[in-house]
C-alpha cells in the first residue's frame, strides 16, 4: 500500500548517521531487507533524538507550507488568531493541576479551591451574548460588506437610493439570527439548570441533608440511590451490598453497556454503622485530575489506627461523575468536581459550525467584491479621474453594491429552515430531529464517516448461537435437543441424593491417562459442556424486590425462592450474561451467588451449591478467566477457564478442529470462547493454593510470580466445547454500510472495546468485505517499533486497519504526517480502545490531512466530543440515553436512517443551496450589469437606475418566491437515489457550485443585462420614463423565465409561486405612477417591445441548455430518462 510514500528520516543529509546494529535490531524483529526500509537506525538513535524526532513531521509540513503565498492567502489571519490565543492563554493563566488530600467528611480542611461542581454548557453570558453573536455574523465578509455599505448611506455624498433598501434588510438578517441564537441559549441554560438542581443527600455529623449538584464540595459524604447519576468523581467509601462492591453503569463515560463492578475501601466498609466515618480521623490521597478514566492511583489513611491504617486506591474504587449506580447504595467522598472530573476533561467545548457551501459562498462574495471595485475604477478612469473622483469611485462601489445581493443570506437561511422541516417530516426517518439548521447541506458533501460500535452499529444484545463439541455442533434450531440431553443427564441422578450429579461427573474422576481412551457419550459430553458454562463467569443473579419489601436483597431472595420472573443479571460482560441466560434456558440456571459459593438449579428443580475456590479475573494480557469450584455434594475439586481461541489452543489437549471451527464462526460474526477444565484432587488444590497465596505475598515482582503459579495450572486442559455468540447488530446495517461504501464514504469505525470485539463486529456488520484482509497494528510503545510495523504496513494492498488506541497515540506522536496518509487510502479503519479525547483528535487529524468533511455518529455520553468536533455531528437516541443527541447536529432513532438522510436529504439540501446561491447572485449580477451599462451610455454618471420600491420590489415580491421555490426542486426522485448512491460520490467534488459555474452565471448576467439594457434603449422612444417601464418588465420576465429554465422537476407551489409573483408585479404597475406610465403600459406597442426583449435574452439559453442536455447530459439525467 502507497510504496511511494517515504517516512521522512529522522535526521538531515548534513548530520552524522548512525551505523546500523544488526544484534540490536534484530530485536524488532527484522526479515526484511534493509533497503526496502526508507529509515533504518540504531537503538541509540531512537534514544537520543526522541525530542527532534517528535516535532519533525509537522516542522516539515510547515517548511512545505509557509511563504509568501501563504501569507498572502490566510496565513496572516493564523498568526493573528495565534497571537490572540496566547495572550489569551497569558490573561486567563490556567491553574495548575494537582494532587490533593482530602479529609472524609471536612471541606474546609481543602489546602486549595476548587471549582465549582456545575455543568456549564452555555456558549454566552448576559453580557457577551450580543457581541459574541455580532462577532460571529461580522466575521463573514458578506456581512461586514453589508454593514458597511448601509452605514455609508449617512453621509449625504454618499447617499444613494433611500436608507431602507439597504438597512431593512440587515436588521431582518441580524434580528433572525439574535432571535435564533437566543431561544437555543435559554434550552441550554435550562438543561443546564435542571442538571445542576438535581438533589443529592449529604452525610454530615447532624444527620443527612439534600443539597444542590451544583452545590457539592471536595471532601463532602454523599449518598447516591440506585439509578441515580453520580454527581462528581468520588471514592467509593461504602455500600447497603454485603459483600462490599456494587456495579455501576458507565455507558454516558466510555460508551460500554456494560456494568462495571466496583469494590468499597475495606477500612471503612468494615465500620459498624454509617455515622462512624465521623468518628475516624482518614484522608484520601489523589492523584491530579488527569484525561484517562480507565486507571487512578491513590491512597487512603485512617491516622487514629495504631499503627496507622493505610490501603491503596485503585481504578476499581472510584465512582466516577456521570456514571449511574446500578445496584444497592453507595457512600462516597468527593475527590475532583465540575471541570476538574474525567467526564469533563473528556469533553471538548461545543464550537460554531459552518457549512463549506457557506465558506464557498464567502470566497465567491470576496471574488464578486473585487469585481465591483475594479467596475467602479474602470466607471471613474473613463471619467477621467475629474473633481473628487474618490467620492465617485465609492458611490459607484454603491451603487454596484447589489452585486452582492444581501437578500443571499436571507434565502439561504430560509432554505437551511426548509431543509430541516423537510428532514423532521420525512416519514421514512421518523423521530429524526435537526439541532443545528445551519449545516444542512454538510450532509451531502461527506468522504469520511466516524462511528461508534456499541449501540450505534450494534444493539449490544448478546444471543447465544452455536455450540460445538467437537464431533457434533448445534445452532438456534437445535437447542431443544440440548435441552432434552440436560433433561436426560440429570433424571439419571435424581435417585442418587447422596451422589448428587457425581455420575455426570463420574468420567472427569477418572486419571488423565486414562480419560481419552474412554469415549465419552453425547449427553455426557453436553451435560460437562453447559455446566461448565453456567460455573465459569462473574454473573450475579440479582432479584428485585416487590412494592413493599425494605429488606436486604438476600432476604428477598430466600423469601422469593429463587422467583424467574424478577430475576436479572449482572455483569462485567454482556457476553457473560448472554451464555448464563442460555444455560438457563436448557435448563441448568443460576439462581444465586456470592463471594463464596455459587447455587445452580436442574430441570428437576434441584439446587447444587459449588464453593468457589478461587477466581482469575479476565484481562487483555491473558485474554482468558478462570474459576476453580468445590461441588458440596461430592467434594469434587474442578478447575474451569474460558477464554479466546489464541489463548487457549496451546494450553488445552491437541486437537484437530478448534482453529478450523473458531475460523468458520469468525466468518459468521460471532465471538467465540473456548472452554476448558481439569479436575484436581485435594492435594493438588492444596500445593497450588499454598504456591498462589506465597506469590501474592511477594514484595517484588508480584504480578510475574502470580501469573507463573496459575499457568502451571493451566496446561493439557480437557478441550469442553466452543461457544459463538452475536452481538446482535442494528436493523439494516449491512446495507446502510453497503450503501454508504458505494456513495464513496469511507468509514472508520471508533471504540472503547476490545480489539477482538471491535473485528468481529467489523466483519459481522460487512464493514470488512469478504475479499479484503485485516491487518491488525502490533502493539507498539516506542519510536522504532512504530516505525518498524508502519514499514510492515506500507507493503499492504487493499486491508482494513486495526489498531488500538495506545498504538495510534504512538504513531501519532512520531509519525502523524506518514500514518494518516497510510490510513486514509485502506478502504475501512478500526480503532478499539479509544478514549473519547482520541476519538475527537482522529475527527481533528481527518480535518486538518485530507481538507474533506467528517461526520461523526454514535449514542453515548463518550461520543459527545467526537461529535461535536466532527463537522456534522448525528446522534442515536437509544439505550445509552439522551447525551449525544442533545449535543449533535442531527438525531436519529436508528443506524439506518443515516443513509436517507445523506443520500436523499444532504444530496438535495447541497444541490439546492447550490442552485439558489448562484441564483440569488445572478439576480444582483443581472441588475448591476444593467446599471454599467446605463451609466457608461450617460456619460459615466453615478445616478442610480432603478430607485426605492422598485429595487426592493426587485428583490422581494417580484422574484423571491419563485427563487425560493428552487429549495422544492430534485433532480432524481428518493428512490432513485438510494438506488444509486454512485450519484453521491459526485457530490463531494464540489460541482455544483465552483468558480467554473460562477463564471457561467457570470456571462450569463453580463450577456442578459446587456441586451435588456440595450434592448430598451434601442427601442427608446419620447420619454425615459419608458426605458425604466420596457427593461424593468423585461428584467421580471426574464427573472421567472431563468428560474422556470433551471427547475428539473415541477412542484405546485413552484407553479404558484411564479404566478403570485406575475399577479403582483401587473398589479402594482397601476399603482407605481412614479416609475411607470399607466397608458403607456397598456398598449400593444409595450408589450412587443417587452416580448422581443425578453425572448433575445432568454431564447439562446433555452437552446444551449437543450444541446448540452442532448449531447453531454449528467448522470442523473440518464438515471430519469
Amino acid at each position: 500500500m502507497a510504496d511511494g510514500i517515504p517516512l521522512y528520516p529522522v535526521r538531515k543529509s548534513s548530520r552524522r548517521t548512525p551505523r546500523c546494529n544488526p544484534a540490536k535490531l534484530s530485536r524488532f524483529s527484522i526479515d526484511d531487507d534493509l533497503d526496502e526500509m526508507p529509515l533504518m537506525m540504531s537503538e541509540e538513535g531512537f534514544e537520543n533524538e526522541e525530542s527532534d524526532y517528535q516535532s519533525l513531521p509537522r516542522a516539515r509540513l510547515h517548511q512545505r507550507n509557509r511563504g509568501v503565498g501563504w501569507f498572502l492567502l490566510g496565513g496572516w489571519r493564523r498568526l493573528c488568531g495565534s497571537c490572540c490565543d496566547c495572550l489569551a492563554r497569558t490573561c486567563r493563566r490556567r491553574k495548575e493541576l494537582k494532587a490533593r488530600s482530602v479529609w472524609l467528611g471536612c471541606p474546609e480542611k481543602c489546602e486549595e479551591k476548587y471549582p465549582r461542581n456545575a455543568i456549564k454548557n452555555q456558549k454566552y453570558n448576559v453580557f457577551t451574548f450580543m457581541p459574541g453573536v455580532f462577532y460571529q455574523q461580522f466575521k463573514f465578509f458578506l456581512n461586514l460588506y453589508f454593514l458597511v455599505v448601509a452605514l455609508s448611506q449617512f453621509v449625504p455624498s454618499l447617499k444613494i437610493g433611500y436608507l431602507y433598501t439597504y438597512w431593512a434588510p440587515l436588521v431582518f438578517v441580524l434580528s433572525v439570527t439574535v432571535v435564533r441564537e437566543a431561544v437555543d441559549e435559554v434550552r441550554r441554560y435550562q438543561r443546564d439548570k435542571e442538571m445542576n438542581g438535581q438533589l443529592y443527600s449529604k452525610l454530615t455529623k447532624r444527620g443527612k441533608v439534600q443539597v444542590k449538584s451544583s452545590d457539592i464540595q471536595v471532601g463532602d459524604l454523599i449518598i447516591v440511590e440506585k439509578n441515580q447519576r453520580i454527581p462528581a468523581d468520588m471514592i467509593f467509601l461504602r455500600t447497603s451490598e454485603k459483600n462490599g462492591s456494587c456495579f455501576i453503569r458507565t455507558d454516558q463515560l466510555d460508551g460500554e453497556t456494560d456494568w462495571k463492578l466496583k469494590v468499597a475501601v475495606g477500612c471503612t466498609q468494615r465500620l459498624p454503622v454509617l455515622g462512624d466515618l465521623f468518628s475516624i480521623r482518614a484522608y484520601v490521597h489523589a492523584q491530579k485530575p488527569q484525561l484517562d478514566i480507565h486507571s487512578f492511583e491513590g491512597n487512603f489513611t485512617r491516622e487514629d489506627s495504631d499503627p496507622q491504617l493505610h490501603e491503596s486506591l485503585s481504578i476499581e474504587n472510584t465512582l466516577w461523575a456521570s456514571t449511574v449506580v446500578a445496584s444497592g447504595t453507595v457512600i462516597g467522598v468527593v475527590i475532583y468536581t465540575g471541570k476538574e472530573t474525567r467526564s469533563v476533561l473528556n469533553t471538548s467545548s461545543a464550537q460554531n459550525k459552518v457549512g463549506l457551501l457557506d465558506l464557498e459562498l464567502n470566497r465567491l462574495t470576496k471574488a464578486l467584491f473585487l469585481a465591483q471595485v475594479v467596475l467602479a475604477i474602470v466607471m471613474v478612469a473613463l471619467q477621467g479621474f475629474v473633481g473628487t473622483w474618490f467620492r465617485n469611485l465609492f458611490r459607484f462601489v454603491v451603487l454596484f453594491s447589489y452585486i452582492i445581493p444581501i437578500s443571499l443570506r436571507v434565502n439561504l437561511d430560509m432554505g437551511k429552515t426548509a431543509y430541516a422541516w423537510m428532514i423532521m417530516k420525512d416519514e421514512n426517518i421518523p423521530g429524526t430531529v435537526v439541532r443545528t439548521s445551519t449545516i444542512p447541506e454538510e450532509l451531502g458533501r461527506l468522504v469520511y464517516l466516524l462511528t461508534d460500535k456499541t449501540g450505534t452499529l450494534t444493539q449490544n444484545e448478546m444471543i447465544f448461537k452455536r455450540l460445538h463439541l467437537g464431533t457434533v455442533s448445534y445452532g438456534t434450531d437445535t437447542m431443544d435437543e440440548i435441552q432434552s440431553h440436560i433433561i436426560q443427564s440429570y433424571a439419571q441422578v435424581v435417585p442418587q441424593p447422596s451422589n448428587g450429579v457425581a455420575s455426570g461427573t463420574t468420567p472427569s474422576r477418572k486419571s488423565q491417562a486414562s480419560a481419552p481412551k474412554v469415549r465419552k457419550s453425547v449427553v455426557s459430553r453436553i451435560h460437562e459442556a453447559v455446566k461448565a458454562i453456567a460455573l465459569c463467569h462473574n454473573v450475579t443473579p440479582v432479584y428485585e424486590s416487590r412494592a413493599g419489601v425494605n429488606g436486604e436483597t438476600e432476604s428477598a431472595e430466600a423469601d422469593q425462592d429463587f422467583d424467574d420472573d424478577n430475576r436479572a443479571y449482572q455483569a462485567s460482560s454482556p457476553d457473560e450474561v448472554a451464555l448464563v441466560r442460555w444455560t438457563e434456558s436448557v435448563g441448568l440456571t443460576l439462581v444465586n451467588r456470592d463471594l463464596a459459593s455459587l447455587q445452580l438449579r436442574t430441570p428437576a428443580g434441584q439446587i447444587l451449591t459449588f464453593h468457589i475456590l478461587q477466581i482469575f479475573p479476565f484481562t487483555s494480557e491473558s485474554k482468558r478467566m478462570g474459576i476453580i469450584v468445590r461441588e458440596e455434594a461430592t467434594g469434587d475439586i474442578t478447575f474451569y477457564m474460558k477464554g479466546a481461541d489464541v489463548a487457549m489452543a496451546s494450553i488445552v489437549q491437541y486437537n484437530d478442529w478448534l482453529e478450523e471451527e473458531c475460523g468458520n464462526m469468525a466468518r459468521e460474526g460471532l465471538r467465540t470462547l473456548v472452554v476448558a477444565k481439569k479436575s484436581l484432587s485435594e492435594e493438588q488444590y492444596q500445593d497450588f493454593e499454598s504456591r498462589y497465596n506465597q506469590a501474592k505475598l511477594s514484595i517484588h515482582d508480584r504480578t510475574l510470580k502470580v501469573a507463573a503459579v496459575v499457568e502451571s495450572l493451566e496446561r493439557e486442559l480437557e478441550l469442553l466445547c466452543l461457544t459463538g455468540v452475536e452481538d446482535q447488530l442494528q436493523a439494516d446495517v449491512r446495507p446502510t454500510l453497503e450503501l454508504l461504501r458505494n456513495a464513496g464514504i469511507k468509514i472508520w469505525m471508533l471504540t472503547g472495546d476490545k480489539l477482538e470485539t471491535a473485528t468481529c463486529i467489523a466483519k459481522s456488520s460487512h464493514l470488512v468485505s469478504r475479499n479484503q484482509d485485516i491487518h491488525v497494528f502490533k502493539p507498539v510503545s516506542t519510536r522504532g517499533e512504530a516505525h518498524l510495523e508502519l514499514n510492515a504496513f506500507r507493503r499492504k494492498h487493499d486491508c482494513v486497519l486495526v489498531i488500538s488506541g495506545d498504538s495510534l497515540e504512538v504513531c501519532l506522536r512520531y509519525y502523524e504526517h506518514e500514518f494518516v496518509e497510510l490510513a486514509c487510502q485502506c478502504p475501512a479503519v478500526v480503532c478499539c480502545r479509544c478514549s473519547p479525547t482520541q476519538k475527537a483528535q482522529i475527527v481533528t487529524l481527518l480535518q486538518q490531512h485530507t481538507a474533506n468533511r467528517t461526520c461523526a455518529i454514535g449514542d453515548g455520553g463518550n461520543d459527545v466530543s467526537m461529535i461535536q468536533a466532527a463537522d456534522c455531528g448525528i446522534g442515536i437516541e437509544g439505550k445509552e440515553g439522551k447525551q449525544a443527541s442533545l449535543a449533535a447536529d442531527f438525531s436519529i432513532t436508528q443506524f439506518k436512517h443515516i443513509g436517507r438522510l445523506l443520500m436523499v436529504h444532504g444530496r438535495n439540501s447541497y444541490k439546492r443551496s447550490a442552485a439558489l446561491g448562484q441564483f440569488v447572485m445572478h439576480r444582483g449580477m443581472l441588475i448591476s450589469a444593467m446599471q454599467a451599462v446605463f451609466s457608461s451610455i450617460f456619460y459615466f454618471a453615478s445616478v442610480p437606475l432603478y430607485q426605492g420600491f422598485l429595487m426592493v420590489g426587485y428583490s422581494t415580491i417580484y422574484t423571491m418566491f419563485p427563487v425560493f421555490s428552487l429549495v422544492l426542486d430534485q433532480d432524481v426522485k428518493p428512490e432513485m437515489a438510494l438506488l444509486y448512491p454512485e450519484l453521491y460520490k459526485d457530490l463531494t467534488k464540489g460541482r455544483s457550485l465552483s468558480f467554473k459555474t460562477f463564471l457561467i452565471w457570470v456571462l450569463i448576467s453580463i450577456y442578459q443585462g446587456g441586451i435588456l439594457m440595450y434592448g430598451a434603449l434601442v427601442l427608446f422612444e419620447s420619454e425615459f420614463l419608458h426605458v425604466v417601464a420596457i427593461s424593468f418588465t423585461a428584467l421580471v420576465l426574464t427573472e421567472l423565465l431563468m428560474v422556470a429554465l433551471t427547475i428539473r422537476t415541477w412542484h405546485w407551489l413552484m407553479v404558484l409561486a411564479q404566478v403570485l409573483s406575475l399577479v403582483f408585479y401587473f398589479c402594482s404597475l397601476f399603482f407605481l405612477n412614479e416609475y411607470f406610465d399607466l397608458p403607456f403600459i397598456t398598449t400593444w406597442v409595450f408589450l412587443w417591445k417587452v416580448s422581443a426583449i425578453t425572448l433575445v435574452s432568454c431564447l439562446p439559453l433555452y437552446i444551449l441548455k437543450y444541446l448540452k442536455r442532448k449531447f453531454s447530459p449528467p448522470s442523473y439525467s440518464k438515471l430519469s430518462s
